[in-house]
């Protein structure tokens, strides 16, 4: 039997999940046209999605049992195996036919397993984490990265397009989580070049502003540098991702790669600034307050412009 394609208007689309990006995301759907059911622990944060017309149930079960493709995007790989695969989770709610899309940033052993049981009570999953933070989920400009059965995959596509601008399947189920590992480990390099960069310009007595255009737009630019270091500059570090998230991304990419043979020397040094950064105060800032701890081991007191 054919998957039936997302379509506004006839797809109930449940959504677990409502932090930084997932209320943005969700509010996307909304605007699309999809009527959808939500769920989160603090059902506060949910409360501009059921001022717009979203539908609140008590349970993830729940969620699943009134929708037709369910989406979550929570915080750790443990609250993804209670919410998905937990006697209260989406699976137990599903079915057949149902579309479960794991947005969460998470094992890519974890989305194999929750494939295998959904495929066992005829239930699609698709892993499909994201990049691009706050401001890409508000803007609709994710980069979402795929793994899963292609069927499945272009049936939520219209659901990504409203999401999304960079939309790709990468392969079977863990594909995406892998991906997103990638993707994680080019931003802990490129994140320690933009903060001491601008540490050395501000200890040089540079002006910041005047630093970052010269720079950010030739070969030593990048998104991070561009997006981020004007935020650096402003002293302003609230979370457009959680340092905390960032350090259990690493930490999953570093047990890939100890598990495949390889030496990311590289990136263990980012995870272990970045558990410094938490450990002075910071875990629930942006990544970008890396600029502090640098600072800190420098003995120079941050104040950005």
């Amino acid at each position: 039997m054919a998957i039936s394609k997302a379509e506004a208007g006839k797809t109930r689309i449940g959504w677990i999940g409502t932090g930084v990006m997932g209320s943005s995301m969700c509010g996307h759907l909304l605007q699309a046209g999809f009527a959808a059911t939500v769920f989160t622990r603090t059902r506060a944060k949910a409360e501009s999605l059921l001022a717009r017309g979203a539908q609140w149930a008590d349970s993830p079960k729940a969620v699943a049992e009134a929708s037709d493709v369910i989406f979550t995007i929570v915080g750790y790989p443990a609250d993804v195996r209670a919410v998905v695969l937990g006697p209260d989770g989406v699976l137990a709610g599903c079915k057949a036919e149902d579309i479960l899309v794991d947005m969460t940033t998470s094992q890519p052993s974890l989305a194999a397993e929750i494939a295998s049981a959904a495929a066992a009570k005829r239930v699609h999953a698709i892993d499909a984490p994201v990049s691009g933070g706050d401001i890409g989920a508000r803007e609709a400009r994710l980069s979402i990265m795929i793994g899963g059965e292609t069927e499945a995959v272009e049936a939520v596509r219209p659901c990504f397009e409203r999401m999304g601008k960079t939309i790709v399947h990468q392969g079977g189920p863990g594909a995406g989580q892998h991906t997103k590992m990638v993707n994680q480990t080019l931003i802990a390099g490129n994140m320690i070049g933009v903060c001491e960069a601008l540490l050395y310009a501000y200890r040089a007595g540079l002006d910041l502003e005047t630093v970052l255009e010269s720079v950010a737009s030739g070969a030593a630019g990048s998104w991070s540098l561009s997006n981020l270091g004007p935020r650096i500059i402003a002293n302003h570090f609230e979370p457009g991702f959680f340092v905390e998230h960032f350090i259990k991304d690493m930490g999953i990419a570093l047990e890939e790669s100890k598990r495949m043979g390889l030496s990311m020397p590289g990136l263990a040094l980012a995870h272990q600034l970045y558990l410094s950064l938490q450990a002075i105060g910071h875990g629930r800032d942006g990544t970008h307050a890396l600029e502090l701890a640098l600072a800190a081991m420098s003995g120079v007191d941050w104040k950005g412009r």
